[in-house]
């Protein structure tokens, strides 16, 4: 019995070592390697401070700038230990009142209530955290922020032609346009 124990204890100290300690080592540090900035979080600084991530939303909500899609992270938005999708289905009451709550907000800021709204602009993405939003919700915002800025909306319609992203080497997803990076180029503007 006392064999069986130390064959046992020698096992899982190996195991220990071998996944607990070896393979996180050496995956951390081929990500390194390999991808230094995003292995780091793709932190993005501004005159020597953070302020953000490439690949976390951040909430928006003043007029000036351009907003981002919802937040599901709970009660802190965009909140990294809280993200998750809200995990409401779409024959949920709540679902839909929150969508119709949204397209109104977007219609009222957008001062048209004629004009379709983008989806991700009412809709959170599934992590609750998506940084991105659909070149159509950022030229959406366009004139709001044209208008609160004292920018004419061809000077916004430029900057957000400058921020639309392809698709991941050309082939997945879709455009798109990171709203923490679009924001900063709009404050670093003349105006």
């Amino acid at each position: 019995m006392l064999r069986e124990l130390r064959v046992a204890f020698v096992m899982l100290l190996g195991l220990t070592l071998l996944t607990g300690v070896a393979y996180p080592l050496v995956v951390t540090g081929a990500a390194q390697l390999i991808f230094p900035r995003q292995a780091t979080g793709s932190l993005i600084q501004r005159d020597g401070k953070l302020v953000g991530s490439d690949l976390l939303g951040q909430a928006f909500t003043g007029d000036k700038y351009f907003h981002g899609r919802p937040s599901a992270a709970g009660g802190v938005p965009y909140n990294g230990l809280g993200g998750a999708g809200s995990n409401l289905g779409p024959t949920n009451p709540a679902l839909a009142e929150a969508v119709g709550n949204r397209v109104e907000e977007v219609r009222k800021a957008t001062g048209d209530s004629a004009k379709s709204v983008p989806v991700d602009l009412v809709t959170s993405s599934a992590s609750g955290l998506d940084p991105h939003i659909s070149p159509a919700a950022a030229l959406l915002q366009v004139p709001r922020i044209a208008r609160v800025r004292g920018m004419s909306e061809q000077e916004v319609e430029t900057l957000v032609g400058r921020h639309i992203e392809g698709p991941t080497w050309g082939l997945f997803g879709a455009p798109r346009v990171n709203v923490l990076r679009l924001n900063l180029a709009l404050d670093a503007s003349p105006r």
